[in-house]
């Protein structure tokens, strides 16, 4: 509600016809619960009201809940229900209103012609108690809600009072509210006003004391309350101090007595008697306690109190009908005649006369030059191409914040409440909404097209872009509708694609459609309401909302759409130091206001006194009449007459204020300087669009008249239309910009750079337009107390916020620093002609053209409008300066203000050849730069304010200005009257939390619908919608342009994955397959398959620096050949950008409306769904009992068998070999995953086209609930916690002894039921939790015997590619089942052969029941299944691969077998040295550093990189490898390892004449013995390596194994793995052959 919630923009005036007593109207304190709440723009009719008073000023009576009803306007209001619950009927106008009888006491009638008599119309400020009735000329009295909510103290939540530091029974008594208030006035300047926000703070600080006296006292209130009988007394003596400026009158029956005496001396006052300014009335009374108000009389307080109760649209409309009604005459008149008392018109046509035809010089001369108006037309000025703004580019800070965005759609996507679906679209579309400002539009068109996001998008060709930018920029005018219709419909047709709606400048107008409807001819009421809100918006799936605004605190209410984790603020741009190497620092609202505490004589932020003091004279004498018209027309009248003072009447200089004289010789003079004839741009701000058009035509006429139409441009800038230059001044802008097409003309105020121009700025708010480098000037002096928000006055000072080069933000160091340290990157500038320079005979003004010699310095300042170039800061070296030459500069920056804007300063000295010394930039004066010409043009433009706008920006410490206080806008109103300051040092997010828990929609506001849910409390936010928020001209439009163009990448990106794509390695060393099979068979044939050799070399590229496995053919490998291709760094894997296709594996971050089932990602609740199985079984090679567990989800329990009373787990349930469901697959998948809970691929829904499958996650244990949580739908497999530091061995040795275990369970289970124990299926799939596609290749048909034959690839579903190899014939009799890695470099070649025996890897169908005997070696780290493929291969099991089949794997960048972090045990420091692999291993009982890290780690780790230590003699001697006994180990990629098994009847590679180089016994069993070594040759020096678990175990192998007879061993020989004795250390012993 409005006034409820006090804000001092809306309250009741009064109004009646002549003497006609009103109808008389209660103020009462009491709830209404019969009103509705009010909204001012209910109250308005259209136009003037049929009759009315002269004095009376439009305004709207607000009915509050609770509140006050104000004095009516005696107009028919547009409402059904009565609005005042006053009795009888609402009768016409012309007919007297009867009033209720009421006791005499408690009427006041205002007396006739009180403010004709008194040029005052009085406030009366509503206090507390109940007001009087109002009688007669209450026209003439404005009745302001401003500071009753301060005394209605609301009900607080005891969470706040704690926050604020109150206890609840601190509520203030009425006597110390009124005492309050009496010193609050007191202490208020002459030219200040009540400020509500004040006021609440100082209320907040008293009940802060009252309870600290409390707690101090541990008393009762009554010892600090003042009683009723010393009110008066205290009052009068508070207000004694005020030089009577406050008085205090106390009455005994009723408010009305005290009213009615202050109006009755108002109105008999002589001119010479002097008025207190404030009234403070106060009724004693015995039966109602003490009441007040206040009576505000002071010319000044009473007038901006009364202003600032209008919205901006409503004292926009009273200026307007002002100006129709002709109330304006007599200023108009006034302002006929010159300072000086002549008639203008007839001056301005004298002077006309006197320079007959001619004009003066447009450029490159004087302004005593004149020359024939067609030879004015025709001069072109000299080309310069310095254009900043041309090019587009994006900056860190814009590609942070995009980065920002971009994180946080990520975030909504991620959130789990199924709003957006990333991975749904594959194109970004979008469009921009802005207010109703043509300028905006064109100037955002040119963002766009500049930034070529267009094409980027994929959206429009290159060529067609720029015509067709235009259907992404839509205005917010009476047209949208139809536009927004077409874009929804494309929303709608395009499903797959993702929309952003960005809506910029989203506080602008952002009231309700309802209360458009009521707004009568508002033209914009309602429209973003209409279109950001409807239902089609929130309901699309795929379309964001981005709200883009500098000023968001209309949209961070109780009841805003966006959620607060939704907004993403720009980056904190406060130190200069943060921004390190960025050359150019953001200068903003902040930066203006601390500027004020630079100390130069220019402040960047100015009030004009001399201004405001003609001003208030002229308010005192046209008190009818709205300030903002009156300061307007001075305003017209300074400037003329500055340009006439300027011109031809040197007299007039002494009547124009120095700061206007300034700011016009500064325009008039530049563009005179030189060939270029470029000058600067001043902005006059001017709200009114009447008033705009008005000075327009006045200045324009001045202009002409005095011949300066060449000289510079008078444009009126107002939202509604395009901006128009004259022709002359269009020829000179296309000169400027060198290559510029015939047609084009200026459609943004960057358009106009270097144009000498008055652009008069109109509209109700200013838009976001960006404002040239040449902006130099912007004049706010009508902006004055009307702006009592934080919006409406900070966007005014919004206007020219830019980027400067980091010295002018130094700040203000005086002292020039000539030591010469600086030495900065210095460049040499040479004079020419067409610089401008300033000389420092003349500080009068800063123009003149001077030519010098070589050696100057420029003193400029940098400035630049977002998009410019950010141009380095380096100094120009010269000669140095002498102190005197730097007194002298400093004196010349000293004496005229504007210098410190000056466009450069040419420094020139006699001394200036003989010193060599450096000015260091940092240190000249704030707000001076040195920089190579060029670099930049133009100064920060100060602004010049009104003095109440001056007050409130200025800073009392902290970061924020004053205005920071303020309500933040006129649609939101403050909850409560007790709340927090906002603090000067608060982050912009810290701000929006603090708006959003203390400010409401007020009821015309959009998101005023948004209430609570009444049941929870819950408030609507909009899931797909975000608010980007950073300060006014920061940059915000290219950091969305960029966010559009990285969400389309990162859209592609989820489209696509990083799959490896590597050849395959030792090709050259693989068997020929002598029995070769037909190319086109589907499956195997096992007779042929079983006669071909196995290829021991390992093709895998990931084992491309591993020890290569000795055959036969590698003996006769050129060995120099192998040893370039070996000896590198470890390479970065290759990889390739794949679109991912509909059979793919998916990791957590892919949702769908498929899969989304079985994701089931909302499954919190469902967590308790699944149960957790003990599973125990022996194992012999662990030589006990393994319990693992299973957690097996409610879905998925049909896969396993229960005991009988369902509680025990028995089996899982396999299928018989015979089973033919084309619908399934027959094998379990199990998929062994570290580290990958977010990023393994373990979604197999699509790959497995959706049919049902058995998949199993094996996890550690201390991983699973890491799983469970990301995967609640999967049946997990949990490894006993004694494998939580294990590697991938333990895994895979796991999951086939449980295999094989279930196996024989089934068996049992099945043959009870009838079923041959051989007939139930004994496979199971092992895949990586890498593994992302699957295809087929088939070699194509030769066309011609000249080509290559080609290989055709189609992408596969992992369902088919099992189901056909399950389907292969006799399958049963094969080991391991595999398919080939994928590669880009696949050809005929490598599928000549349908199948090849060799090693399988990553993803294999594994035979259980044929491989029983055969393990994986449960410690392995590295190689696990090499080793398992020669083992299996040495039991004579076959081995399959389908080369027809090939599988892509993802480069996954977390978890998986990454490398332990070695660290020391016990850490001694922070900061360790990286642990080199050679000390892995140290001497036992040595005092070597202990690593906390698993043994079996530690020695394959050392084993990789210790083979020129180990086995010197096999360093690239592949002739002569290094025998391993029953294991592959990774030894070097040097080194060739011969594997031989020792097991009876095993098949190995023969070994016929090979001298091995070296023997490395890992682990052995009782099969190898003294016999089996004695058959091996061994070279001369050839070394041993034998490794066992402990020290005891290693001297029984070596006697058990005799190796004391052919090996030397040393006791310095014997080593352990750097581990402590608690963590087993593995032990081995060198030696060498003797």
């Amino acid at each position: 509600t409005d006034a409820a919630n006090g804000n001092s923009t809306h309250g009741g005036k009064s109004s009646a016809s002549g003497s006609t007593p009103a109808r008389p109207v209660t103020y009462s304190l009491s709830p209404r619960p019969s009103y509705a709440s009010g909204d001012p723009a209910t109250m308005f009719t259209s136009g003037p009201p049929k009759k009315r008073h002269r004095g009376w000023y439009t305004g709207s009576p607000v009915p509050q809940p609770g509140l006050v009803v104000p004095v009516p306007t005696v107009r028919p209001l547009a409402r059904n229900e009565p609005l005042l619950s006053a009795p009888g009927p609402q009768t016409p106008l012309t007919g007297i209103l009867q009033p209720r009888p009421i006791p005499a006491g408690e009427t006041v009638i205002v007396p006739e012609n009180l403010l004709s008599n008194s040029g005052i119309r009085p406030v009366i400020l509503i206090g507390y108690g109940t007001l009087p009735y109002f009688y007669g000329n209450v026209g003439d009295i404005v009745v302001s809600p401003l500071l009753v909510n301060c005394y209605k103290i609301p009900q607080v939540e005891n969470k706040d009072l704690e926050q604020l530091g109150l206890t609840g029974c601190h509520l203030l008594s009425v006597e110390n509210m009124i005492l309050l208030t009496i010193q609050y006035l007191v202490r208020l300047g002459p030219d200040q006003i009540p400020l509500r926000e004040e006021f609440e703070q100082i209320m907040l600080k008293a009940m802060q004391e009252f309870t600290l006296r409390e707690r101090a006292l541990q008393m009762g209130a009554q010892c600090i309350s003042v009683s009723p009988g010393q009110l008066p007394w205290l009052a009068r003596l508070i207000a004694s101090v005020s030089q009577d400026l406050v008085h205090v009158i106390v009455t005994q029956n009723s408010l009305a007595e005290g009213i009615s005496e202050t109006l009755r001396t108002l109105s008999e006052m002589r001119h010479y008697q002097r008025l207190p300014d404030y009234v403070v009335a106060i009724c004693a009374s015995k039966i109602r306690g003490n009441e007040f108000c206040v009576v505000v009389l002071g010319q000044h307080q009473s007038r901006a109190l009364a202003e600032s109760m209008l919205t901006t649209s409503e004292f926009l409309k009273e200026i307007s009908y002002e100006l129709i009604t002709g109330k304006v005459s007599f200023l108009a008149s006034h302002f006929k005649n010159t300072s000086l008392g002549d008639d203008l018109d007839k001056l301005l046509e004298k002077m006309q006369q006197r320079r007959g035809d001619s004009v003066v010089t447009p450029f490159n001369g004087d302004l005593n030059e004149c020359v024939s108006p067609q030879e004015a037309a025709a001069m072109i000025p000299k080309q310069n191409l310095d254009l900043g703004n041309e090019n587009f580019q994006i900056y860190q800070p814009q590609l942070t914040v995009a980065r920002k965005l971009l994180s946080q759609v990520c975030a909504i996507a991620d959130s789990g409440s199924q709003s957006l679906d990333l991975g749904h679209f594959s194109k970004v579309d979008f469009i921009i909404i802005v207010p109703r400002s043509e300028v905006l539009v064109q100037q955002t068109l040119q963002r766009i097209r500049q930034s070529g996001v267009l094409v980027d998008l994929g959206l429009e060709e290159n060529g067609s872009a720029h015509q067709r930018a235009e259907k992404y920029v839509v205005r917010l005018d009476n047209e949208i509708q139809t536009k927004f219709e077409v874009f929804m419909r494309r929303v709608k047709q395009n499903p797959y694609t993702l929309f952003v709606l960005v809506h910029d400048n989203s506080h602008v107008e952002l009231t309700s459609v309802i209360s458009g409807s009521l707004s009568h001819g508002e033209p914009s009421h309602g429209l973003a309401d209409r279109v950001i809100n409807c239902r089609e918006v929130l309901e699309a799936f795929n379309l964001l909302v981005l709200q883009v605004s500098s000023f968001p605190y209309t949209l961070q209410t109780q009841q805003s759409r966006v959620s607060s984790n939704n907004e993403v603020h720009w980056i904190q741009l406060d130190s200069t130091e943060d921004m390190g190497c960025e050359e150019k620092l953001y200068f903003g609202l902040n930066e203006y206001s601390k500027s004020l505490q630079w100390g130069v004589t220019s402040p960047l932020l100015r009030c004009d006194e001399t201004f405001e003091k003609m001003v208030n004279t002229l308010l005192e004498r046209y008190p009818r009449l709205h300030s903002m018209v009156v300061r307007c027309y001075l305003l017209i009248q300074q400037y003329s007459e500055a340009l006439m003072a300027l011109t031809t009447m040197a007299s007039l200089r002494d009547h124009s204020t120095p700061e206007t004289l300034s700011i016009m010789d500064d325009l008039i003079s530049s563009p005179g300087k030189n060939k270029i004839g470029r000058g600067h741009m001043l902005i006059i701000r001017v709200p009114s669009v009447q008033l705009a058009m008005l000075a327009k035509e006045r200045l324009q006429e001045v202009r002409d008249k005095l011949g300066l139409q060449y000289r510079f441009e008078i444009i009126l800038g107002s939202p509604a239309s395009e901006l128009s230059v004259a022709a002359h001044f269009l020829a000179r802008l296309k000169t400027w910009r060198g290559n510029e097409q015939e047609e084009w003309v200026p459609r943004t105020y960057q358009d106009l750079e270097g144009l000498p121009c008055i652009v008069i700025l109109t509209g109700k708010d200013p838009l976001g337009e960006t404002f040239p480098r040449s902006l130099k000037y912007c004049d706010l002096r009508l902006i004055d107390s009307s702006y009592l928000t934080r919006t409406a006055l900070e966007q005014e000072v919004g206007l020219a916020c830019c980027y400067v080069s980091k010295e002018v933000i130094r700040g203000p160091a005086v002292a020039l620093d000539l030591s010469g340290k600086e030495q900065e990157r210095a460049t040499v500038s040479e004079n020419d002609s067409d610089e401008l320079l300033i000389d420092l005979e003349r500080p009068q003004s800063n123009s003149s053209a001077v030519t010098g010699t070589s050696g100057q310095y420029f003193l400029s300042l940098s400035r630049d409008k977002g998009t410019g170039r950010w141009p380095s800061v380096t100094q120009t070296s010269s000669p140095g300066l002498t102190w005197a030459l730097t007194a002298q500069v400093l004196r010349l920056v000293d004496a005229k203000g504007q210098d410190c804007e000056g466009k450069a300063v040419l420094i020139q000295d006699a001394q200036t050849q003989k010193s060599n010394e450096q000015v260091s930039a940092a240190a000249l004066p704030a707000g001076l730069s040195l920089l190579p010409r060029g670099a930049c043009k133009s100064a920060l433009p100060p602004h010049i304010l009104s003095k109440a706008a001056y007050s409130l920006l200025g800073r009392k410490g902290g970061k924020l200005p004053a205005s920071s206080a303020l309500l933040p806008h006129a649609d939101v109103a403050w909850v409560s009257a007790v709340r927090p300051l906002l603090h000067k040092e608060m982050s912009s997010e810290e701000q929006s939390l603090y708006y959003r828990q203390w400010t409401a929609a007020r009821q015309h506001h959009a998101d005023f619908s948004n209430q609570p849910d009444a049941a929870s409390g819950a408030r609507s936010v909009h899931p797909r919608r975000l608010l980007l928020t950073g300060p006014p001209q920061v940059g915000k439009t290219g950091s969305y342009l960029q966010f559009l163009r990285i969400l389309f990448r990162m859209l592609i990106r989820l489209l696509e994955v990083d799959v490896y794509d590597e050849e395959e390695i030792n090709a050259d060393q693989s068997e020929s397959s002598e029995v070769s099979q037909s190319a086109g068979e589907p499956w195997p044939d096992i007779e042929s398959f079983s006669k071909m050799p196995f290829d021991v070399s390992v093709h895998d590229p990931k084992y491309g620096s591993m020890s290569l496995v000795y055959t036969e053919k590698l003996a006769g490998v050129k060995q120099e050949a192998i040893k370039e291709s070996k000896v590198e760094e470890p390479r970065k894997r290759e990889t390739v950008s794949m679109m991912l296709t509909k059979y793919a594996a998916y990791n957590t971050f892919h949702h769908c409306e498929q899969c989304h089932q079985y994701m089931d990602f909302t499954a919190a609740s469902q967590m308790s769904d699944s149960t957790l199985h003990a599973f125990t079984f022996s194992s012999s090679m662990l030589g006990e009992e393994v319990q693992l567990y299973f957690i097996i989800p409610k879905s998925k329990e049909s896969h396993f068998v229960f005991s009988k009373q369902g509680k025990h787990l028995e089996s899982m349930r396999l299928p018989l070999v015979s089973d033919k469901n084309l619908n399934a697959v027959k094998s379990p998948i199990f998929t062994p995953s570290s580290g990958r809970h977010e990023h393994g691929l373990l979604n197999l829904f699509h790959a497995m086209e959706g049919t049902s499958h058995l998949h199993l996650l094996v996890v550690k244990e201390y991983e699973m609930p890491l799983y469970r949580k990301y995967w609640p739908n999967h049946i997990m497999l949990v490894l006993p916690g004694m494998f939580n530091n294990a590697g991938v061995g333990a895994a895979r040795f796991l999951i086939k002894e449980l295999s094989y275990h279930n196996l024989e369970l089934e068996r049992n289970r099945l043959e009870e039921l009838g079923v041959k124990r051989q007939c139930v299926w004994p496979f199971i799939v092992v895949m990586d939790d890498s593994c992302v596609l699957w295809n087929i290749h088939s070699v194509q048909e030769q066309t011609s015997p000249s080509m290559e034959t080609g290989v055709s690839s189609k992408n596969v579903s992992l369902k088919s590619v099992l189901q056909h190899i399950e389907a292969t014939p006799k399958i049963s009799h094969y080991a391991i089942l595999g398919i080939q890695k994928w590669s880009s470099k696949l050809n005929s070649q490598s599928l000549k052969a349908p199948f090849s025996r060799c090693h399988v890897h990553d993803f294999i169908l594994l035979n259980i029941d044929l491989t029983q005997n055969v393990q994986y070696d449960f410690n392995r780290y590295f190689c696990e299944d090499v080793d398992f493929n020669l083992r299996t291969n040495s039991s004579g099991l076959l081995i399959c691969r389908f080369n027809n089949f090939s599988l892509m794997k993802k480069h996954v960048q977390v978890g998986g077998q990454r490398d332990f972090v070695i660290k020391p045990k016990i850490m001694v420091s922070e900061t360790i040295a990286p642990i080199l692999p050679l000390q892995y291993v140290c001497a036992p009982d040595s005092e070597h550093t202990l690593l906390a890290a698993p043994a079996q780690f530690l020695l394959e780790k050392f084993l990789q990189h210790a083979s020129y230590k180990l086995f010197p003699k096999a360093i690239r001697n592949f002739k002569s490898p290094v025998l391993a006994i029953d294991c592959y180990l990774n030894i070097g990629p040097e080194v060739a390892v011969c594997y031989v098994s020792s097991r009876p009847h095993s098949s190995n590679v023969s070994c016929e004449g090979v001298s091995f180089s070296g023997l490395l016994l890992y682990l052995c069993d009782s099969f190898v013995g003294a016999d089996l070594l004695k058959k091996f040759k061994f070279l001369k020096g050839a070394t041993l390596c034998v490794i066992c678990q402990d020290r005891s175990s290693l001297r029984q192998t070596i006697v058990r194994l005799e190796l004391e007879d052919e090996w030397q061993f040393r006791l310095r020989d014997e080593f352990q793995t750097a581990n402590s004795s608690d963590d087993k250390p593995l032990y081995f012993l060198t030696g060498r052959h003797v």
